[in-house]
């Protein structure tokens, strides 16, 4: 890859006197990252890209150079740099279904071997984890950056995971449950916003069929699952000794092998850039633009951004000091509220990122409060059927698996349609998904049972597609990752509450179910209410 060098920073002076762009070098005409000819005309257009947040909702200046980025990568369109992105934040979205699942599969077989006094805590320790993943790389990426924490948070999950394989007790394998889940917890929060960040408006579609991979991951988890778990795991009511229960072991190293893969696979050939929009919002206009033009000569295109264009934005000139000692003070300066007041800075936006905030908190119960014990809750309602054996009740989970996948893709052009939109969309898919679980209560027969689980996962599957993609749409770039961290730590801190309530509560009866049917529709009624639709709109 040839090698471009950053433009020269003019002074605050120079730049409200000339608006020219700085001069290039040959090697940068070659590179395509000059065209000096359409400034005014780019500019224009870049007026007219409709925003998913209306004008006036958040800074102008940040909002105008937004828009002229968001037209320079529409010109630039979708090509082989957002394909490869693609592929590689899918790693992110499997992590983020995969290794809840790991925990929830082998929930029993480790209550069998270890027998501990509250089983419920191996969900909790999990939690606990994806909470302070979800804190750490989510507030951490708007003031250090996405690229690290994008990098990071695979391998962690991965070394955690193979290395919980050898637990001697119940009390290790909660701590590596913790571990592998602190890198998890980062996954969404710092992927969902590096790859919207770099798609064209038109394909912003793209952030809800990424969930594919979230379905995916759940069938292979539970694909292999089936023969290792089914044929290595001490029934239920056993004396269960651990060469007898070697199933989920096996089942750990597998997953964190292929967790291992997808890190080498990211991290050593794929190369991923800092986000335009992220160096835009640190002042930093001149990497902004470079990245942009690294981004066209990727795709074979050539861009018409320069950075006047983004310069003209901001008629008061006032520029950020690039040295190491001001960079490194200006990072610490942002371990501060600046990112959460400026979620909260108009009235239409408060009551947006409020509505997103208890929406996931109230998903954030409702989801683990039954998915987590389900394979549990298939056992024990199949052995009241007369067929709760393990090797059943991993069969029931993977077809029950398989169901997610084309509940993902109906989601992705469900989001397009007029009439439905993400919000439509959403608010349908979550009610669905709380009534289809009070039907499960319903069942007198394990088909039914499993029907009705197959009906459950197929809208969750629609619903979190959704939820995934319409929540970073509506957070301004700059303030993304910190409104994703909200978000997911109020998910993170109410699924902690999920085993709390398991601990206390009688699995065996249907009362977790009627809570987490009440609480998806309770969350499709406030998505009603919500104040932005940015079904056709590109973000901010």
């Amino acid at each position: 890859m040839v090698e471009i060098e950053e433009a020269p920073s003019p002074s605050p002076s120079q730049r409200k006197a000339d608006l020219s762009p700085p001069v290039y070098d040959d090697s940068k005409l070659e590179a395509g990252v000059l065209s000096v000819t359409e400034g005014d005309n780019f500019r224009n257009a870049a007026d007219d890209v409709v925003a998913a947040l209306p004008k006036g909702t958040i800074d102008p200046v940040y909002e105008a150079k937004a828009r002229v980025l968001n037209h320079a990568i529409q010109e630039i369109g979708m090509g082989w740099y957002q394909w490869q992105l693609f592929i590689v934040v899918g790693f992110g979205w499997a992590n983020d279904n995969l290794w809840p699942i790991v925990t929830s599969l082998i929930f029993t077989p480790i209550k069998n071997e270890f027998n501990p006094s509250k089983p419920p805590l191996l969900s909790l320790a999990q939690n606990v984890g994806l909470l302070a993943g979800a804190m750490f790389w989510g507030f951490g990426c708007d003031v250090f950056g996405r690229k690290w924490a994008f990098n990071l948070t695979l391998g962690i999950t991965a070394v955690f995971g193979l290395i919980s394989a050898g637990s001697p007790n119940f009390a290790s394998i909660g701590i590596f449950a913790a571990l592998w889940s602190f890198g998890v917890g980062g996954n969404l929060p710092v992927d969902s916003a590096i790859f919207l960040e770099f798609l064209p408006g038109s394909h912003q579609y793209l952030l809800t069929v990424l969930s594919i991979y979230w379905a995916i991951a759940q069938v292979v988890a539970t694909l292999v699952a089936w023969p290792l778990l089914g044929g290595h795991t001490c029934e239920e009511k056993t004396v269960c000794h651990r060469s007898d229960n070697m199933g989920w072991r096996y089942f750990v190293i597998v997953m964190g092998a292929i967790s291992m893969v997808e890190f080498f696979v990211r991290f050593g050939f794929f190369t991923v850039f800092e986000s335009p929009k992220y160096h835009m919002g640190k002042g930093n206009d001149e990497e902004a633009v470079r990245i942009v033009h690294e981004v066209a000569k990727r795709n074979g295109k050539v861009s018409n951004l320069t950075l006047a264009d983004l310069q003209a934005c901001d008629p008061t000139g006032a520029g950020a000091q690039t040295d190491a000692a001001a960079t490194l003070k200006r990072k610490l300066e942002k371990f501060n509220l600046t990112h959460v007041r400026s979620l909260f800075a108009t009235p239409k936006l408060a009551l947006s990122t409020s509505l997103i905030i208890v929406i996931w908190a109230f998903i954030g119960l409702g989801y683990p409060l039954y998915n987590t014990f389900l394979p549990y809750l298939q056992a024990i309602r199949g052995a009241e059927f007369g067929d709760g054996s393990t090797y059943l009740t991993y069969r029931n989970s993977l077809i029950v698996a398989v169901l997610g996948i084309p509940g993902a893709l109906i989601g992705g052009a469900l989001v397009e349609v007029r009439g439905f939109g993400r919000k439509g969309t959403l608010s349908a898919s979550t009610v669905l998904t709380g009534v289809f679980l009070y039907a499960s209560t319903t069942a007198v027969t394990s088909n039914a049972l499993l029907g009705w689980n197959c009906a459950f996962n197929f809208f969750s599957n629609i619903m979190f597609a959704v939820l995934y993609s319409y929540t970073p749409e509506v957070f301004p770039t700059k303030d993304r990752g910190t409104g994703n961290a909200l978000t997911a730590t109020a998910n993170r801190i109410f699924g902690i509450m999920a085993p709390t309530i398991a601990m206390f509560a009688n699995l065996e009866t249907s009362a977790p179910v009627y809570t987490s049917a009440a609480l998806f529709i309770a969350a499709s009624l406030l998505v009603i209410i919500l104040p932005f639709e940015s079904r056709g709109k590109s973000s901010l």
